[in-house]
Parts: structure tokens; C-alpha cells; sequence
């Protein structure tokens, strides 16, 4: 052949393999999903819808597998969790790769407050009623996992709950929609950060969907029975905070929701999540809640079951096996059409395309980075500083706090005072590799404050659970050679969090009576309280000196007790959850209705909304929390008295600083409205800003009011602002109103 025919050949195939190349680089994700698709079996379709678990830990009823590595070879497993570190997940997604098409895994792991560097507990973190901080803790969880080869974390928990003897309370928010839809957009930012297939960033799953926390009884699994106002009013607020946030995943729930299990609930994921709300990600059930339909009494078998979820809107089994043996039949049978799989599937190639996966199947696993991540110092004192805030002050009688470092000789008392992975708290990881050295314990904080200007005396006193006070002598003897005691007391790590219900909810064991012992001595006595939930301890709150209660804190804990109770940092927490008197008050909450027959005290009880052997308010309210220092409100502004629907009003309120210490204030804002076509609650949080103070400093702040912040759902579930009245309260609690005032929407 002539040479220049040669060379016209070779241009025009060079300038079809570019062309070519362009234009797969122009597909869009939807294209590149369906030329995915359409080379799939249907056996492979639905392997792409089947999560097992690894085979080191378990998070739920632990299923064998004795061909797990060949079913992943054959595409018949498209994700694993509890899968953790670089090492472990390259091993399975080398498995992946030798599969006919090579679609790569999924690794989804329950990051819930840290990775390595653990962070408070969730509903810790909430006290702290700063987004920012929280947003940012989720930051780092989601940059150590994503550097150790996961993909995806089974968080935010973002139920609401009123009840405190449920055990996941832990993980949510508490018990305000307002407040947890704005935590909850705050942690799937900070898990997603700026682009999903970012190399810090996870796929958010927002669980659970939908009403979990309102188990009947706070028995966990249980029953949930309410309005659809109720359910769209204070349930589903956050989950739709948290899609509007980008949320890659939903993750669906065990409870049945008025006779429906949400696993197999087409209104709560059809109706409402793919539907009205137009949610583009993929639903994964929870562990093994597809096969735990039959239990409900919903479905016959493991048929039914499966036929039941992906009808409505399951997209993932989690550990349950039904989608692996019965979708194929149902397929076969016309019980479900290839276009309900299709769509599934789709779903979850989707994600996979936007995390790089397709590119470069092993891209989250590089052992450098891992190790960079890990050991990252600026994480840790990220971790410091979000701990310190999230600590409440819940008494300070006298202005013993904070203590200062020359005190000369302190008793550091209890069970919990040298306890290490115990500061961890529910739901951490066990990072391979990693032991519990990078955890400050409470004992080593204290040292690490104090160095040599003080003596710090220790004695265990007694046990977390049990009636065993044989050492109460060596602690009182302790405390009689201090100028303070302070006393570590609480719960098991392990007492709050899934499966782990409580319905006494007071401090375990002999705790308390060991600090009635310690009063005897005269000395002052600081308490720490260490949980996951709000508890009832009432002797503690009435007779201890000063109280700062610290949840589960993390792997900074020690440090950052010690900052708070030596006043470097000045406690600003306040409380997400009303506390109770007594577990007879559960469910008790702010925003609660009026009633016909209201109880605005506990002195008339006669023919009201009462108790006649109990108190109608909570020991501690929703929003409540001390300070250091005092904060003064005053000159509440409002720009407009009236203001139509499309108005809105500029709200002004002036707070100084008056006391000594410099610090951070939550200035809540609460709104009434007066009359409804249905009973309104007799207040609602609706904005709130968290500002720093300087001792002696006054700043003015400004609040917004719209239709938006006037809206709810009347009895046809539209959204709605009904002209009338409103008051307008701020203050520092839900109970401390410092100043009111009214105004009018009007047509």
C-alpha cells in the first residue's frame, strides 16, 4: 500500500480513538450506569442490592457465609461493612475485581461520633449547640475513614426522641426538630464535605427513616403508632434538612410506623423520600430488617418479605439474604418488574460512579495517607476543643467552679476517674492496629492540667453497677486530706446505645450513696456525670455542690473535663433533651400542647393536666445550661407590630456580659401562636445564635421572622401560616425567658 495511504488510515484511527475517548469522557453518570446496567444478568443485579457483613465484627445477629469470597466472585455481593482499614478492604476488592464485569464493593461502616479520634457521643455533641463545631467533627471522622478504605458511614442518626430509657438517644439530637434538622444538615455536610468522591469524604446514610425514636415504651425495635401532622411536624423535619444537605443514602428502620413496618412502608419510601421529596440516592435497610417483616406479622416468609421491600422502595438488603434468594423468582413469577430492579440497581452504580470507584476501584485504600490520617495531631484538637463545649454546667453553688491550679490537695473519686476506652462511650470503631493509648483518661487529664502545683489523691470507691461500698472508708479518707473532691461517676459505655433500653434510668449501683458518704466530710464535691442519655439523679442534683454533666466525650475526655473544671474554657453547653424528675414524667418535652384544663404549677392540682404525687416540669429543661459568668438580656426590638405573608419582622435583642469570665451564651428564640385551626404547643424553638462574650461586653443580635418560621401542617397536612398572634420569647432555656413581646400576621 502507498505510504500516504498508510499514514491516512493510522490518522483516522488515531482521531477515532480520541474521539472516542471524548466522548466517554462526556457521558454522563446516567449514561455510564446504564452501559453498566445493560451488561448485567439479573443475578448480578441483584448482587448489587445484597450487603454482607465482614467477618470480623458484627453489629447484629451475625449470619455465616461459607462461600462469601466465591458469591463476590460471581457479582453476587455489591457491599460489606464492617470492613475496616486499608489492608482488609483492598483484600475483598481484590475479590471484586476477578467477578466477570469488576464492579467494585461498597465498604460501609457505622462511623457514628469518630473513626480513630473519637468525638463526643452524638446527643453530646448537640449540647454544644454549635453547627460549626459539629459540622467539622464529622469532617474529620469522614477524612481518617475515608483514608482507611471505607466509602460510606451508617450515619447521622437524626430520630427525634422525647424518651430517655431509649438507648439510642445517643446518636440523635434530642428531642427538637428545629435543632436536630439543623445538626443533622450539619453532619451529612461534614461527612460529604465539599464533593462526593473527594478523598476526605463518605456517602451520609440518614437513619432512621422513619419514627424510631418514638418507640412505644423506649423499648428499642418497638412499635411506633402516631398522627401523619404528628409524623410530618416533629419526625420527618430532619430527614429532609439532611436530603436538602445532600445526602447520598437513607437508611430505613425496624420499627413498624401505625401498622407498617418502615422496611416495607411504600409511603414512607416511595410516597414520600422518591417521591414528593425526589430523592435521587439509594436506601439500604437495616440489619437484617427486610427477614424481620415476618416477625411483625406483616409477611408469611422470606418471599413476602422481599416482594414487600423492594415494592416499597428497599433498595439494599442488609444482612437479611431475602433479596439473594427470592428477587430472581420474583422477577420470574411477575411479581416484580425488571424496571423495579433496574431502578434499584441503578441507584447504587450511581454512587459508585461518584465516588471514582469505576476509575480506580482501590483509590480510598493507600496505606501512607492511612497512616497520615490517623495520626494527624490537628485532629486531636479538634476533638479537645468539641468535647469542651459540649460539657453542660448544670449547677455551681457557691462559684465553686472553676477550680483554680494552685488548689493544693484534690480527691479525684469514682469508678470512672482512670477508666480509658470507657471514655470512648457507644458506637466507636475498632480501627485495626490501634490501641487505647491515644485516649486521655480523666485521671491523666487532671495530671496534665495541674502538673506539680497540686496533689491529686485517688481512690475507686465503688463500682460502676453492684452494692458492694467496701470502698467507701478509702474515699472518704481521701476526701477528708483535699480542699475538693471531685467525683467521676455514671454509666457503662455499653448502657446507652442500640439494644440497650433502660427503664430505670437513675444512676447504677451504690454511686450516689457514695457521694452522701463523701458530703459527711464538709469538703466541697464537684460530680461528673458520664452517659450517653439523660438520667435521673436527683439526691446528686439537689446536694452535690456543682455538677457538670459529661456524657461520653471521646478520646479527649480527659483533657477536656480539665479544661472545664479550671475554667480554660468556660462551659456554653445546654441541654437537647428535657431531663426528668422521674422515668413517670416520660415522655416529657418543651413544646408540649396547652390542653383545655392546663397546669402552669405544681401548687394547684386539682382538675388539671397534673400529676398529684409528681411535678409537671423537668428537673432540667430543654435548652438549659450554665455558664461561668452572667449573661444580661435586654432592648428586645421588634421592627414591625403586623406584617403580612410576604413580611417578615427584624428582631433585635441586646446581651451583656456581666460577669467575670469571658464566654459563649445561646440565645434562643421561642415563638407561640396564640390560636390555630389545631392546638399549637405552648412554645417553639425557632432560631438561636451562640456568641462570644468578653467580660463586661455588650453585643446586640438580630433574629428573623417569616412565613416560614409562622408554618405548620394543619389538618389537610399542607403547610400553612394561619393569620393571628404570636409571642415572641427570648431567653437562655426553654423555662428562662428573659424578655417577650407579641405581633400579629395578617391576610
Amino acid at each position: 500500500m502507498p505510504r500516504k495511504f498508510l499514514q491516512l488510515v493510522g490518522s483516522c484511527l488515531l482521531f477515532l480513538i480520541v474521539s472516542n475517548s471524548i466522548f466517554a469522557q462526556k457521558k454522563s453518570l446516567a449514561q455510564k450506569v446504564d452501559s453498566v446496567l445493560h451488561l448485567m444478568t439479573l443475578d448480578e443485579k441483584i448482587g448489587q442490592l445484597n450487603q454482607y457483613n465482614d467477618d470480623h465484627v458484627a453489629t447484629g445477629p451475625i449470619t455465616l457465609d461459607n462461600d462469601k469470597i466465591g458469591q463476590i466472585k460471581r457479582g453476587q455481593v455489591g457491599s460489606l461493612l464492617n470492613c475496616v482499614g486499608v489492608a482488609r478492604t483492598r483484600s475483598w476488592q481484590k475479590v471484586a475485581m476477578q467477578s466477570r464485569l469488576k464492579i467494585p464493593l461498597l465498604f460501609g461502616q457505622d462511623v457514628v461520633h469518630g473513626y480513630k479520634t473519637t468525638f463526643p457521643i452524638p446527643l453530646g455533641e448537640a449540647a454544644s449547640w454549635d453547627l460549626e463545631a459539629i459540622q467539622q467533627s464529622a469532617r474529620v471522622a469522614a477524612t481518617e475513614a475515608s483514608a482507611s478504605g471505607l466509602h460510606w458511614t451508617f450515619a447521622p442518626m437524626v430520630d427525634i426522641s422525647r424518651d430517655p430509657r431509649w438507648g439510642r438517644v445517643m446518636e440523635g439530637a434530642g428531642e427538637d426538630p428545629y435543632l436536630g434538622s439543623l445538626i443533622a444538615a450539619a453532619r451529612v455536610k461534614g461527612f460529604q464535605g465539599n464533593h462526593l468522591g473527594d478523598l476526605n469524604a463518605v456517602m451520609a446514610c440518614v437513619k432512621h427513616f422513619a419514627a424510631y425514636g418514638a418507640a412505644v415504651g423506649g423499648r428499642d425495635y418497638n412499635s411506633v403508632d402516631m398522627s401523619d401532622r404528628m409524623l410530618w411536624e416533629t419526625y420527618l423535619p430532619p430527614f429532609k434538612a439532611a436530603l436538602d444537605a445532600g445526602a447520598a443514602t437513607f437508611m430505613n428502620s425496624f420499627n413498624d410506623l401505625n401498622g407498617v413496618p418502615a422496611t416495607g412502608n411504600a409511603y414512607l419510601q416511595r410516597t414520600i423520600l422518591k417521591g414528593k421529596w425526589g430523592f435521587k440516592g439509594f436506601v439500604v435497610s437495616d440489619w437484617g430488617s427486610i427477614g424481620e417483616m415476618i416477625n411483625h406479622g406483616n409477611v408469611k416468609d422470606g418471599y413476602e418479605a422481599a416482594l414487600s421491600a423492594i415494592t416499597a422502595g428497599s433498595d439494599m438488603d442488609m444482612e437479611s439474604r431475602n433479596y439473594k434468594n427470592s428477587l430472581a423468582k420474583l422477577v420470574t413469577d411477575k411479581k416484580v418488574s425488571i424496571a423495579i430492579i433496574d431502578d434499584a440497581v441503578r441507584r447504587v452504580l450511581l454512587k459508585k460512579f461518584e465516588l471514582g470507584l469505576f476509575d480506580d476501584p482501590f483509590k480510598y485504600c493507600n496505606e501512607e495517607r492511612e497512616k497520615a490520617a490517623l495520626n494527624n495531631p490537628e485532629h486531636v484538637r479538634i476533638a479537645r476543643t468539641v468535647a469542651a463545649k459540649s460539657i453542660v454546667l448544670l449547677k455551681n453553688e457557691n462559684n465553686v467552679l472553676p477550680l483554680s491550679k494552685n488548689t493544693k490537695t484534690i480527691a479525684f473519686i469514682g469508678p470512672l476517674v482512670k477508666a480509658v476506652k470507657q471514655n470512648k462511650g457507644f458506637w466507636d470503631v475498632e480501627v485495626p492496629g490501634v490501641d487505647s493509648e491515644h485516649i486521655v483518661s480523666q485521671w491523666q487529664g487532671l495530671q496534665n492540667k495541674v502538673g506539680a502545683t497540686s496533689t491529686i489523691l485517688y481512690a475507686k470507691g465503688c463500682e460502676i453497677e453492684g452494692d458492694d461500698k467496701s470502698g467507701f472508708a478509702e474515699a472518704i479518707e481521701v476526701a477528708k486530706q483535699s480542699d475538693v473532691v471531685i467525683l467521676s461517676i455514671g454509666e457503662r459505655r455499653d448502657m446507652t446505645g442500640e439494644a440497650k433500653s433502660r427503664a430505670n434510668i437513675g444512676i447504677p449501683g451504690v454511686q450516689e450513696d457514695l457521694l452522701k458518704e463523701l458530703l459527711t466530710t464538709g469538703k466541697p464535691v464537684v460530680v461528673l456525670i458520664n452517659t450517653g442519655r439523660p438520667l435521673v439523679f436527683n439526691y446528686t442534683a439537689d446536694h452535690a455542690t456543682a455538677i457538670l454533666y459529661t456524657w461520653w466525650l471521646g478520646s479527649e475526655a480527659g483533657n477536656a473535663i480539665a479544661d472545664v473544671l479550671f475554667g480554660d474554657v468556660n462551659p456554653s453547653a445546654k441541654l437537647p433533651m428535657s431531663f426528668p424528675v422521674s422515668v413517670g414524667q416520660i415522655p416529657i418535652y418543651y413544646s408540649h400542647f396547652n390542653t383545655g384544663r392546663p397546669a402552669t404549677d405544681d401548687k394547684n392540682r386539682i382538675y388539671n393536666s397534673s400529676y398529684n404525687d409528681l411535678s409537671i416540669f423537668p428537673k432540667y429543661e430543654f435548652g438549659y445550661g450554665k455558664s461561668y459568668t452572667n449573661f444580661e438580656y435586654s432592648k428586645l426590638l421588634l421592627s414591625k407590630k403586623k406584617i403580612k405573608q410576604t413580611e417578615s419582622i427584624e428582631v433585635s435583642v441586646t446581651i451583656s456580659n456581666t460577669g467575670k469570665y469571658d464566654g459563649d451564651e445561646v440565645v434562643q428564640l421561642y415563638l407561640r401562636d396564640r390560636v390555630g385551626s389545631i392546638v399549637r404547643p405552648v412554645e417553639e424553638l425557632k432560631d438561636f445564635k451562640k456568641i462570644f462574650l468578653k467580660s463586661g461586653e455588650s453585643k446586640t443580635i438580630q433574629f428573623k421572622i417569616d412565613k416560614q418560621k409562622l408554618s405548620f401542617y394543619n389538618q389537610q397536612l399542607n403547610w400553612v401560616a394561619e393569620p393571628g398572634d404570636f409571642d415572641l420569647m427570648v431567653g437562655s432555656s426553654s423555662r428562662d425567658i428573659r424578655l417577650k413581646d407579641s405581633f400579629e400576621l395578617i391576610q
